[in-house]
C-alpha cells in the first residue's frame, strides 16, 4: 500500500485536546471540500508534489521521531484509499496516540467500530455557513464521536457563530466529546466568541487559538 503525503515534521501541536504537546504530523495530499477560508490548499491545489511512501515507510518515520502523538492530517485521510491498513499498522507501535483530523463529510462510523480503541482519536470539524461547504456535513458523525474524540467549530463570522452555538446545545455534544471554537484569525474577534459562550452558558467549550500561527508567520509549512 502507497500514500501520497505532502509533509512531514516534528512540532507542537497547534490546536486540539493536545495543544502545546510535541507531535508527529503526517499530511496527506487531496480533499473533496473547497473551504473558502482553507489554510492547507497546498496539500490538494497541485502546487507541492507528494511524496509517495508505503505504510512501513511511515510507520518507520513515526517510530524514530520517538514522540507520542501522531496527527494524521491533509487534505484529508480518511479518503486516502487503503487508510485503514496503515492505521493497524500504527496501532503496532504501542506508545501512539493517533488523532485523525477530518473535515466532517466523511462518515467515521465504520472507522470507529474497526478502530474502538481511546488511542484512536477523531478529531472532526463541522465546516459552518461561511465555508460554503455546510451542506456536505455527515450528520451522523455528531452522534458517534465519544469521549476521547473532538469537534471543532471554525467560526469565520456571527453567523457561523450562532449556527455553532445551536449545533452544541441542540445535539448536548459537550456531553458525548470535547468541543472546540475556533476562530478564523482576522475574520472574528475571540472576544466575541468568549461573550457569546458567557451569554449561552456553553460550558464544556473550549475557546481554541492556534498556536502555531502566534510562533511562526501563518504561511510557514512544517511546523
Amino acid at each position: 500500500m502507497s500514500y501520497n503525503v505532502i509533509e512531514k515534521f516534528v512540532s507542537i501541536d497547534g490546536e486540539g485536546p493536545s495543544a502545546g504537546e510535541l507531535a508527529t504530523f503526517i499530511r496527506f495530499s487531496g480533499c473533496d471540500l473547497r473551504c473558502f477560508w482553507c489554510d492547507t490548499s497546498y496539500s490538494w491545489d497541485g502546487s507541492v508534489r507528494p511524496d509517495v511512501m508505503s505504510a512501513d515507510e511511515i510507520c518507520d518515520y513515526t517510530e524514530k521521531t520517538g514522540v507520542n502523538n501522531l496527527t494524521l492530517t491533509g487534505g484529508e485521510p480518511l479518503i486516502q484509499p487503503h487508510i485503514d491498513v496503515l492505521i493497524s499498522k500504527l496501532l503496532e507501535i504501542k506508545r501512539l496516540t493517533i488523532r485523525i483530523e477530518t473535515h466532517g463529510g466523511v462518515d467515521i462510523a465504520p472507522f470507529k467500530v474497526q478502530f474502538p480503541h481511546e488511542y484512536v482519536q477523531f478529531v472532526v470539524d463541522y465546516k459552518l455557513p461561511d465555508s460554503k461547504m455546510e451542506s456536505k456535513m455527515c450528520e451522523s458523525n455528531l452522534r458517534v464521536v465519544k469521549a476521547h474524540d473532538t469537534y471543532k467549530f471554525v467560526i469565520a463570522s456571527a453567523l457561523d457563530l450562532q449556527r455553532s452555538i445551536d449545533i452544541v446545545l441542540h445535539t448536548d455534544l459537550t456531553n458525548r466529546c470535547q468541543v472546540y471554537f475556533s476562530p478564523v484569525a482576522s475574520l472574528v474577534d475571540p472576544r466575541d466568541i468568549v461573550v457569546a459562550m458567557v451569554d449561552n452558558k456553553l460550558n464544556g467549550v473550549k475557546l481554541q487559538l492556534q498556536l502555531h500561527k502566534y510562533i511562526w508567520p501563518k504561511d510557514m509549512r512544517g511546523v
